[in-house]
């Protein structure tokens, strides 16, 4: 089989098929079932007229949320069913619900790593969580919330590799990476005698792992470890982390009434239990327990 992940979600989607036909003993889908996910309350007396982008929402009715599509178990979209799944879409959903906006309205648009800041400069979108790290250089052209979570970068390669255990041995080996991301960043800064490629996401970059195009994919740990889960017996983690990612929800620059809100909303979900509770349904499934939340930034506004 060429591409076992793909086989792997055609799978799923008879499981699913089947499960709806009322079939018995058909086992779970694999990822988020919305059955375990929380249900976050609606605050209907918040309101933020300082903010720009929150009046364009509550004139629209509901809030448009960038994200990833293709990352397992943080952010990932049904292909038949449309529908968002993940730790990163769970933040968002808190997040709008905080905002008093029933998280069931908000529409979700994909959006590449490479064009997250126009999208959040041109007004396409409310705010954006999707694996999105915070750095100085971002900064100049975002607002950044949080962070709600911190991953590393680190490699995934097929399950029979021998030669890859770390960063130290990518000399000559052909990597993939999402253009325009942090990670790729780091490897033609930091390796530059990996070869590199790019594509516009990681699914593209994983099925070119599988049919041995590529020797590794090295993103954030957290996507790493989706991938790896939805195909043990193909895939594999390797290596110790070696960088910090910060991830933030992106907002419009000058909006830093619509930023130090998710602040104030995070740090609620993180105490009332939320912020566990939705990272045990969605990302803790790939066996990786709960860590502590990183201290959220309340940077000053610029």
């Amino acid at each position: 089989m060429k591409h076992p992940l793909r086989a792997l979600a055609l799978a799923l989607a008879l499981l699913a098929a089947a499960a709806g036909c009322g079939k018995s003993g058909s086992p779970p889908v694999k990822g988020p079932q919305p059955e375990d996910l929380p249900v976050y309350r609606v605050d209907t007396d918040f309101t933020l007229p300082a903010s720009p982008t929150w009046e364009k929402a509550k004139r629209r009715g509901h809030l448009v949320v960038g994200a990833k599509e293709d990352q397992p178990y943080m952010g990932e979209k049904d292909p038949a069913s449309g529908r968002y799944s993940g730790f990163d879409i769970e933040i968002a959903k808190m997040m709008a619900a905080s905002l008093g906006f029933d998280p069931k309205t908000t529409e979700f648009k994909t959006i590449a790593s490479a064009n997250r800041e126009t999208a959040l400069q041109n007004g396409q979108i409310d705010y954006y969580v999707g694996t999105y790290t915070i750095n100085d250089k971002r900064k100049k052209q975002v607002g950044f919330a949080g962070p709600y979570f911190m991953a590393g970068q680190s490699l995934l390669v097929r399950r029979g590799e021998k030669d890859i255990k770390g960063p130290e041995d990518l000399a000559g080996k052909r990597v993939c990476s999402a253009a325009g991301s942090t990670p790729y960043q780091r490897l033609q800064n930091d390796f530059p005698k990996a070869v590199l490629v790019a594509y516009d996401t990681y699914s593209v970059c994983v099925d070119n792992l599988l049919t041995y195009q590529v020797d590794a994919v090295s993103t954030d740990d957290s996507i790493l470890l989706g991938y790896a889960a939805k195909v043990p017996d193909e895939l594999k983690v390797v290596g110790k982390p070696f960088s910090q990612e910060p991830y933030g929800i992106g907002v419009p620059r000058s909006d830093n009434a619509l930023r130090f809100a998710l602040d104030d909303a995070l740090a609620a979900h993180e105490k009332n239990g939320d912020w566990k509770k939705a990272y045990e349904a969605t990302l803790g499934l790939s066996g990786q327990p709960a860590p502590k939340p990183p201290a959220i930034d309340r940077y000053p506004a610029g």
